[in-house]
């Protein structure tokens, strides 16, 4: 019975929870933990993703009228600023990075044979690009970009067609976009749509060697 459950809590009803803590037990992610479980910090988490959060402290005041909900809800007895930044800092990724790559790989079981009938065209259609996630610097000094920015960049390999990343690698802010280019399983017959960012000869011609298709925008200057 749905009958007063908040549509949050329906939706993560298709999580795979026991696979999640299968995860959370080969890491050894609830160890030594009292409250606040993996499975709490997940779900806030998501919570933060649905509601468009942009910070901690955004997301913790966006919780605070469901307060008394969060057993509900399933977030635990308390979430606060400091203990969902002390579980960003010392909680094992893996656990997540192992959720994620799970759930993409079901949702592709589910989409990945529809395509979207305005691309007529007979292989897969993938756009490449990359996200800069910006970092305290105080707290990630090997995430140094420039001055006083950090971050990271997220590389996303994106199935135009079933709205599906099927492929993500972080590194270094400081990483041109082109260095990553040779992560991608490249397949016959599928397109490759990039920005100018990714004018790498070399890697372009992998992909024409391979019998695939690419779309890059052209840079200002380049020699004819």
């Amino acid at each position: 019975m749905n009958s007063g459950r908040f549509i949050f809590t329906q939706l993560c009803d298709f999580l795979p929870r026991r696979q999640f803590e299968r995860y959370v037990a080969k890491y050894e992610g609830n160890k030594y933990v009292k409250s606040f479980t993996c499975w709490n910090h997940l779900l806030v988490m998501l919570f933060g993703q649905l509601a468009d959060r942009e910070s901690l402290r955004d997301l913790i005041s966006s919780l605070a009228p469901y307060q008394n909900h969060f057993h509900h809800l399933g977030f635990g007895k308390s979430v606060t600023r400091s203990n969902l930044s002390k579980a960003n800092e010392i909680r094992e990724v893996r656990i997540f990075e192992d959720m994620a790559n799970l759930m993409i790989i079901k949702v592709q079981k589910l989409r990945g044979n529809i395509k979207d009938p305005f691309l007529d065209v007979d292989g897969r259609v993938y756009a490449f690009d990359s996200s800069t996630i910006s970092l305290c610097l105080s707290t990630y000094w090997w995430g140094k970009l420039h001055h006083d920015k950090g971050g990271v960049k997220l590389h996303t390999l994106y199935d135009v067609q079933s709205n599906i990343p099927t492929l993500n690698i972080i590194t270094n802010a400081s990483l041109h976009d082109s260095q990553v280019m040779d992560a991608i399983p490249y397949n016959k017959g599928d397109y490759y749509v990039f920005d100018r960012g990714y004018m790498d000869t070399k890697q372009l011609y992998l992909i024409s060697k391979m019998h695939g298709f690419f779309v890059v925008r052209e840079r200002t200057h380049i020699d004819k």
